[in-house]
């Protein structure tokens, strides 16, 4: 699951409240959204999202009660219902670009090179992160409340997880070169996670280039408060790096 600036619970729900206030919807619609966004748990997220979208099949927000399920089932875990989720958020409205990048993030995490239909999937991923990246570009503001500085924070953060979504879909094609610029694309937007540091020093590894992986580490495992996880992504990684550079 991406852990960018914005795809934690308090920014996903930040937006989502944003885009309430923008649509017009019912007092019954609003008391039921607000239960999706106030529900503690991803099963009590899922289970407030199936019962809008059954009450409220026409809502305004039904594209993004699907994606917040999506998130939900993506958060616990769940790729498969995740995946059905977001693609039925994009059926109800094309420009869901969070959707589109999250469904572009899931099929080039989960593909793998000897996939009967690596193809098929890696088109997809790269399809739905150009289309996001494109939408995001002209996406208004879901709401007034937002400076227009703020908004093109968010907007920045969007497009950065679909370059990064590139970037893996690259990798998976071996296609170093063009990994290494999309991730560092990726890098630009506001608060990268250090996961997406990782994946660029992977990737400088793959190709060879062990000096420019052990910068990023190094810069990585400096880091304040580093999540244990990522840190031990980042020694397994820097292992590599170092076995390579002492076989040059």
């Amino acid at each position: 699951m991406s852990m960018r600036f914005l795809t934690g619970l308090a920014g996903l729900i930040a937006v989502a409240g944003l885009v309430m206030g923008q649509a017009k919807v019912s007092k019954k619609e609003a008391d039921a959204y607000n239960a999706i966004l106030s529900a503690t748990t991803p099963d009590a997220q899922i289970e407030a999202a199936d019962k809008f979208v059954t009450s409220f099949a026409d809502s305004q927000l039904k594209s993004t009660v699907l994606y917040l399920a999506a998130h939900a089932a993506e958060t616990k875990g769940d790729v498969t219902k995740a995946l059905v989720y977001a693609q039925s958020a994009i059926d109800a409205d094309p420009k869901n670009y969070q959707a589109m990048i999250l469904v572009a993030g899931e099929l080039a995490r989960g593909t793998r090179e000897n996939d009967l239909d690596k193809e098929e999937k890696l088109a997809r991923a790269e399809k739905l992160a150009t289309d996001a990246i494109a939408t995001v570009k002209s996406a208004p503001k879901p709401n007034a409340q937002l400076t227009d500085d703020q908004w093109n924070q968010y907007k920045q953060d969007f497009a950065a997880q679909a370059h990064e979504d590139l970037a893996m879909s690259a990798a998976v094609r071996k296609k170093y070169d063009v990994a290494i610029a999309e991730f560092k694309l990726a890098l630009d937007g506001p608060m990268p996670p250090a996961s997406t540091f990782v994946r660029l020093a992977t990737v400088y590894d793959q190709s060879n280039k062990p000096d420019d992986s052990l910068a990023v580490l190094n810069k990585v495992l400096a880091m304040p408060n580093l999540d244990p996880a990522v840190k031990r992504y980042a020694d397994r990684e820097k292992a590599v790096a170092e076995k390579l550079k002492a076989g040059k």
